[in-house]
């Protein structure tokens, strides 16, 4: 069953320099896992509440998938720049 990875950025970029180098490292460590990027920072429209900063939904066909990709060395290295860049929420959402 698939399961989605949502992340949430709740704020203004502080630092371009660290997503920069987020983005970078996050790419390297995607080398080694199959995900798909459904939905990459774009627009966003909100129905109820207040639209975040911005969006990344990414699919993976499996909850053990999503968490060796999230867990993994790689990706811990990476998102240590995306938090000092940013606020962001992640969440793991099971699918139907």
């Amino acid at each position: 069953m698939a399961v989605y990875m949502l992340f949430i950025r709740e704020s203004a970029v502080r630092d371009p320099a660290e997503l920069e180098k987020y983005t970078q490292l996050a790419s390297e460590a995607a080398a080694d896992f199959s995900f798909r990027p459904l939905v990459v920072y774009g627009e966003t429209e909100a129905v109820e509440g207040e639209a975040p900063d911005g969006v990344v939904l990414l699919e993976f066909a499996s909850e053990e998938d999503a968490k060796a990709w999230y867990y993994s060395p790689s990706y811990q290295a990476a998102r240590e720049h995306r938090l000092r860049a940013a606020d962001y929420r992640g969440l793991l959402l099971h699918g139907l």
